[in-house]
Parts: C-alpha cells; sequence; structure tokens
C-alpha cells in the first residue's frame, strides 16, 4: 500500500453549519428546508427524533427526554451556527427555553431556534399582532399554542383546525384543503396575518396562493423556521 499526502479544508473556508433536528414521523420539513436552502451558503445536516403515530400532549411532551440524545447525532466535528428543533406544537409544551437548553447540553451550537418561538419572531419583526391560525390537531394540543402566542402579545381569535390526530393523514392533507381552509378563515375576519401551523403540512406551495387570495401575509412553521434560521445565522 502506498501512503500518499493530503491537505485539509481549513475550518474557515467551511458554510455555516446548520442542525435540524426533525421529527421521525415528519414527512414534509426536510424536503421543504432542502428547497428553501438551496441558494444559501449554508450546511444543512438532518437528524431525526422519536414521535409517535398520533399527537396529543402526552405524546408531544415525551419527546423532552430524546431532545439532547437527537443533538449528539449531528456531526461532532462542527460548530453549528443554529440548531432548530422542528416541532411546533412540542416546542409550546415543552417550552422554547428547555427546549434550547436541551440541545446544547449535547451540541456546540451559538443558537436555538423552534418553529413557535421563529413564528413569534417572525410576526414581531412584521408588526403582526393578530393571527388567523390553522392547524391539524385537536384542541388540547392547540390550546398551549394558542396560549403561547398570547404570552408574546398575539392573539389567535380567528382558529380553524382539520381535527386530524394521525401524523401519517397531516402530510397527506392536500394543498387545496389547506389553501380552501386558510381562505375561509381569513376572509373578512379582522388580523394582519395568517400562520399556517405544523411542520408536516405541505403549506410550501399554498403559501402564496393563500395569499393572493387573502391580500395577507401568510408564514407557516416551516417558512418561519427557514426564517429565523437564516436570520440568525447571519447575526
Amino acid at each position: 500500500m502506498t501512503h500518499l499526502p493530503y491537505t485539509l479544508i481549513p475550518d474557515s473556508d467551511l458554510p455555516p453549519a446548520l442542525g435540524l433536528i426533525v421529527l421521525q414521523a415528519d414527512e414534509t420539513l426536510e424536503p421543504d428546508f432542502h428547497s428553501t436552502f438551496a441558494d444559501t451558503n449554508a450546511a444543512l445536516y438532518v437528524t431525526r427524533i422519536r414521535s409517535a403515530l398520533e399527537v396529543s400532549p402526552e405524546t408531544l411532551g415525551a419527546m423532552e427526554a430524546d431532545i439532547a440524545t437527537s443533538a449528539d447525532l449531528l456531526p461532532k466535528s462542527l460548530r453549528y451556527k443554529v440548531v432548530g428543533y422542528g416541532c411546533t406544537s412540542a416546542s409550546a409544551i415543552i417550552g422554547s427555553d428547555a427546549v434550547a437548553n436541551l440541545v446544547r447540553t449535547s451540541c456546540n451550537t451559538t443558537e436555538v431556534t423552534n418553529p413557535l418561538c421563529a413564528a413569534i419572531a417572525f410576526a414581531h419583526h412584521h408588526g403582526l399582532k393578530r393571527l388567523a391560525v390553522l392547524s391539524p390537531y385537536l384542541a388540547s394540543v392547540n390550546a398551549p399554542l394558542r396560549t403561547a402566542f398570547a404570552n408574546a402579545g398575539i392573539t389567535t381569535d380567528t382558529f380553524g383546525s382539520f381535527d386530524e390526530p394521525e401524523e401519517a393523514k397531516v402530510a397527506r392533507i392536500t394543498e387545496g384543503s389547506i389553501v380552501d381552509a386558510a381562505t375561509t378563515l381569513a376572509n373578512g375576519a379582522d388580523i394582519d396575518g395568517v400562520f399556517l401551523s405544523c411542520t408536516n403540512l405541505k403549506t410550501l406551495q399554498a403559501i402564496p396562493r393563500i395569499s393572493k387570495a387573502t391580500g395577507k401575509p401568510v408564514f407557516s412553521s416551516n417558512s418561519a423556521l427557514a426564517w429565523h434560521m437564516k436570520k440568525l445565522s447571519r447575526s
């Protein structure tokens, strides 16, 4: 065997590293991010976290025990600019501060975010204080989300849901159903914008259609998380 020389790429020449924790049951967030980050100078690294087939406050809260383990599976040789934990409703139940602390126990990152705190940051940045919210989940899952928005000074009096607890079905809800539901909620309502909650809803192509139909700013768990991660990575 011939020993051959090599050189190493300096860390300073590497693109900014971003980490993403995706739910095992989620079929939408990772493809959305591959599209959303395609034109950015960033390297996106993805890990998965165990999640239940059905969504309830109990199954969402149970993920708290696995967040640090999932973050620990991201490549250890990198320092991350931002790590995103990809669950809106679990972030409301576990708490954004608790999520961030758990990620930091096992991952070297400057910032941690999630779709809930990203949505709040997006709403504040754009002056959106009254939101129409579309969720796929049951009322017991939606209640902590609404409380978190209220604590941030954002009202969600206009709120609608598909009342679907099964993640596989959430991921199959059609773009047309999302557009129709969000438009029905928003039209005639006293709101500043529309938020589509849940990383598993296929909202990427629905957002511009809803915005055109309602004349309101529209954002989703996935678009807000991508926006916040890009913003934090530049700071």
